[in-house]
């Protein structure tokens, strides 16, 4: 990769590392918080008397969390590049061929079920939303106090550390930039993460977890639509190395 700038690459391995952590961690990070009294409130104004509740807790959401299946993406590319920095080029090109194809299929499959469970509970939210008082109720008891302030600050940490990212790649190598597919990773995941802040400041509370969800579900299939890119772009670089071992077997037998 020419003057390729090491340490550079490898923080920005680390930063790329924290932004999927992070978010793979938001479920235990967020929510969880009690929303009785929320709910007390909410049910007088749909003349119900619920009398004594028991613990009403804030739901974590999907969002956050399915913004990983986006990101670890551009974690698996970066690592690529960091592979670059251990192993030989021809050899790099088997290996990543190979890995590449493994990658995506699983990928794509933790992609699909993740968009049937976010679709499922999507469904499921806004049909009782739909259905007062009890329905209505059912859906403030389970979803309907979205804490906003926890994953605002979850986010605002994830858009830095991707800024961080994107910046650490640039300084390891300017080159990057003549990477389409490099370019068009980082602003997909640029804008999913700043979509999902917009999301969740659009609506009153009540309803943010049903835009949390429809965003899990946008990102399930932006991750299906990037796991079929490296699914594609796999193929080419494996028929190469098996014409490689081919013809490098030809030469030895002779």
């Amino acid at each position: 990769m020419g003057d390729l700038r090491k340490p550079f690459l490898l923080l920005a391995l680390l930063a790329v590392a924290l932004v999927v952590g992070v978010e793979l961690g938001a479920a235990a990070l967020t929510g969880g918080g009690d929303a009785s009294g929320a709910l007390r409130d909410n049910a007088g104004r749909l003349g119900v008397e619920l009398g004594d509740v028991g613990a009403v807790s804030e739901p974590a959401g999907r969002g956050i969390g399915h913004l990983a299946l986006i990101d670890v993406v551009a974690l698996w590319t970066t690592g690529l590049f960091c592979l670059s920095l251990v192993l030989p080029d021809r050899v790099q090109g088997r290996v990543q061929g190979v890995a590449t194809l493994v990658f995506s299929i699983v990928l794509l499959l933790v992609s699909l079920v993740l968009l049937i469970v976010a679709f499922v509970e999507l469904t499921v939210m806004v049909s009782l939303f739909l259905a007062p008082p009890f329905g209505t109720l059912a859906y403030l008891a389970v979803w309907g106090f979205f804490p906003v302030g926890d994953a605002a600050v979850l986010l605002g940490l994830v858009l830095l550390l991707k800024l961080v990212w994107a910046g650490l790649l640039l300084a390891a190598q300017p080159r990057f930039l003549r990477n389409k597919g490099l370019v068009a990773l980082a602003l997909t995941t640029l804008l999913c993460t700043v979509a999902l802040q917009f999301l969740h400041g659009l609506v009153p509370v009540i309803l943010v977890s049903i835009l949390d969800d429809l965003g899990a579900v946008v990102f399930a299939v932006v991750a299906l639509i990037w796991a079929l890119v490296l699914l594609i772009g796999s193929i080419p670089a494996i028929v190469k190395a098996i014409r490689t071992t081919a013809t490098t077997s030809g030469r030895t037998v002779r």
